[in-house]
């Protein structure tokens, strides 16, 4: 069974090589210093020392915004995303947030589909917020799912 664990700065190079392979336009190494830096939630998954994926979370007040949640592509298909998802979602009811919110390419039909399952609905649209691959701008669908 996967487990999860507090991201370290030793763990940053490793989920910045996941991060690359499995985003066209992935977080730097730098974000993810960042996050760590601020005292995000930044969550190593992990099944017998093999690095499965990771999350950050970012708590505000009352609710949480989910910044980056991605399972390498080699472990994708087997329920690890909406695992990992759960797990956000318990943190962040345990913070006693209210809701979490995050945002997903319109184009990310996977990610889309696993959000909705696991009851996120759409709240809003963020035009030309994500970059793309032929130089224009991708919209972000803004979703929330409440605690």
């Amino acid at each position: 069974m996967p487990a999860l664990r507090e991201m370290s700065l030793a763990d940053v190079n490793a989920v910045a090589l996941i991060e690359r392979r499995a985003h066209p336009h992935p977080w730097t190494r730098g974000n993810f210093t960042d996050a760590l830096a601020s005292r995000y939630l930044c969550k190593v998954y992990e099944r017998e020392n093999v690095m499965l994926g990771y999350l950050v979370l970012m708590p505000a007040v009352d609710e949480a915004q989910l910044l980056d949640l991605t399972i390498a592509p080699e472990h994708q298909r087997q329920g690890l995303g909406r695992a990992l998802l759960d797990e956000a979602l318990e943190m962040a009811r345990n913070m006693k947030m209210r809701r979490v919110l995050l945002e997903a390419r319109l184009s990310n039909v996977a990610a889309l589909g696993l959000y909705r399952a696991a009851g996120f609905h759409e709240i809003g649209l963020r035009r030309r917020y994500y970059p793309s691959d032929n130089g224009e701008r991708e919209d972000a669908i803004v979703m929330e799912r409440l605690l």
